[in-house]
């Protein structure tokens, strides 16, 4: 309900006109990935369909996708876990409101809620463990308090209210972090309040771009954005598929405003280059709500692409698609996006594929298939997938496009078309809801990621998948785990490599501490052969018990320096990083 007008916030705007509100609730999953109306399901006859409108693969039936988890998993559709169907209010704990706080923020106008729905939707984000525990209606420590800001000043306002009484703010943006960012510390005791940013951006900033009058936008498309926001965006140093043309989020923001607990933080000028000492803005960029909120960024924008192309190679092993990925990277010939898929997921890939209506269509899906495995002599369960997303003038793609496919043909890769490509850019926006397919028959599992040479790529792979399976047979898993991997971004000195591993928990009394067991020690297999701790999920609290070994003890210290400064009373009281 709306503090200000007792309406459903939905409605919001029609009655008392203080902030098109946008009511999350209505429209997403309060205990699994994204729309409410978006999920794949096995109907009556047994068969895999994506359910709604709102994506390519939506109302598609998906013949492979059963065949597949089951000799995958072992997963049966005899054994099922659904998950509980809607929150139970009685199972979050009352809110423990700071009344003096409270009385001045209805002062300010700005509108909060203390309702149970919405203090849960804001703290979690999509980590196993979190949409695990909410599956089986376990609400831990939830924000007390919700507030929504329309502007900068607003965000000032509830700053200042918070210092004053002592109240612990927790950022919210789109509610996508997969390193714990956004649970609540248990050991909190002050009041917990989630500041929802949601509302200072009223439009979609990539719609609103490409409304404009010549069609704008910015480059930067996470795999998570159409849920996450810009502000997280920048507290996180995220990363897109498309950063080989438009670059990382450090290399799109221009200027950034944050209101810290000592006062708002900004450079004086939009430049596009200071000598001033170290960048304050890359003190903001990665602090994850540690240190503020951040209201305002001015970011690079260019003009929509005139042509855009998808493309395909297969090649005969993961290995020469690495060295055709290095190539790339050292000539600087990298297309928009370029991703290696092995050959694990390849298949899975392959089993997403939707059911075709042509038998022509499914004509020529046999005869390539035949061409690459039985006349070109690729073994089928080692080759592997690049998937190419080539953009710009239309005569520089082609060129491009042909450099690109020549460098390829050296490393032994045949061009595997434009639907292969395509298809395999749509599956970015809905492979997220595949866990809770998954976690309806017992099969549990995560994505995690790393940046690593490219002298390393090769091991870091290996390696890591490896121990995966190591470990899951250790802790006793029955079943055979999935361990895969892709390379997703290039660069000169290395790429961006990231690992999917799932398996099924039937038979576990404690699946999620299993799980945990098997990700720490794959993390720790990643820092053994070179990787980093993160290249843009961040580090949350998940991961932040290497940090001392990841940047040093120094390093620490100037960052907890930085943190005594800006904010000495932990009103960002998160615990994220440090």
């Amino acid at each position: 309900m709306c503090c200000l007008c007792n309406t459903k916030r939905a409605m919001c705007l029609l009655t008392c006109g203080q902030s098109i509100w946008v009511c999350l609730q209505e429209i997403m999953k309060w205990n699994g990935w994204g729309y409410s109306d978006s999920k794949f399901l096995y109907n009556k006859k047994g068969q895999a369909e994506f359910t709604g409108k709102r994506y390519r693969l939506s109302g598609m039936i998906i013949p492979g996708l059963r065949e597949w988890m089951e000799s995958t998993f072992g997963a049966n559709l005899q054994h099922k876990t659904p998950a509980a169907p809607i929150l139970n209010s009685s199972a979050v704990q009352p809110p423990t409101l700071n009344e003096a706080f409270l009385k001045e923020l209805k002062s300010t106008g700005i509108p909060f809620s203390h309702d149970a729905e919405d203090r849960v939707f804001r703290s979690h984000g999509h980590c196993l463990h979190e949409i695990f525990a909410l599956r089986e209606g376990k609400i831990g420590r939830v924000p007390d308090l919700v507030v929504w800001p329309n502007c900068h000043n607003d965000v000032v306002k509830i700053v200042e209210l918070a210092c004053k009484h002592n109240v612990c703010l927790m950022p919210y943006g789109g509610g996508t972090s997969v390193s714990s960012a956004l649970e609540c510390p248990p050991e909190e005791t002050r009041s917990i309040v989630s500041l929802d940013t949601s509302q200072m951006v009223r439009k979609h900033l990539r719609d609103q771009l490409r409304e404009s009058q010549s069609g704008y936008c910015t480059g930067h498309e996470p795999d998570s954005m159409e849920f996450s926001s810009l502000g997280g965006w920048v507290a996180t140093r995220a990363s897109g598929m498309k950063k080989n043309i438009y670059g990382n989020i450090e290399d799109l923001v221009v200027h950034i405003k944050m209101v810290t607990p000592q006062g708002v933080i900004e450079k004086s000028c939009q430049g596009p280059r200071m000598s001033t000492g170290p960048d304050v803005h890359h003190f903001i960029m990665g602090s994850e709500g540690t240190l503020g909120v951040v209201t305002e960024v001015t970011m690079k924008i260019r003009p929509m692409p005139e042509y855009q192309k998808y493309g395909s190679v297969v090649f005969p092993n993961f290995e020469m698609g690495v060295a055709c990925l290095r190539e790339v990277a050292r000539q600087r010939c990298a297309p928009a996006s370029i991703r290696l898929m092995d050959n694990e997921q390849f298949k899975f890939g392959h089993a997403l594929k939707p059911q075709v209506s042509s038998i022509f269509t499914s004509f020529l899906d046999g005869l390539k298939k035949f061409y690459i495995t039985k006349f070109k002599g690729f073994d089928p369960n080692r080759l592997c997938v690049a998937t190419l997303l080539f953009e710009g003038d239309r005569e520089k793609v082609l060129q491009h496009e042909k450099q690109v496919y020549d460098i390829a043909a050296k490393f032994g890769g045949l061009a595997a078309g434009e639907d292969n490509g395509q298809r395999g850019y749509m599956l970015t926006f809905v492979i997220a809801y595949l866990r809770d397919l998954g976690m309806d028959y017992y099969v549990i599992g995560e994505s995690f990621e790393t940046s690593v040479p490219w002298d390393r790529v090769l091991d870091i792979c290996r390696n890591v998948k490896a121990r995966i399976v190591r470990e899951c047979k250790d802790k006793g898993v029955q079943f055979p785990p999935l361990s895969t991997c892709r390379v997703t971004q290039t660069y000169d000195a290395g790429a961006c490599v990231y690992f999917y591993f799932a398996f099924n928990y039937r038979g576990l009394s404690d699946p999620v501490h299993v799980y945990e067991q098997v990700e720490h020690a794959a993390r720790e297999e990643i820092l053994a052969n070179g990787g980093s701790l993160s290249h843009h999920h961040g580090v949350g609290k998940l991961r932040k018990e290497w940090m001392r070994e990841t940047i040093s003890s120094v390093g620490m210290g100037m960052l907890r320096s930085v943190k005594d400064y800006v904010d000495p009373n932990n009103i960002f009281g998160n615990r994220n990083l440090l």
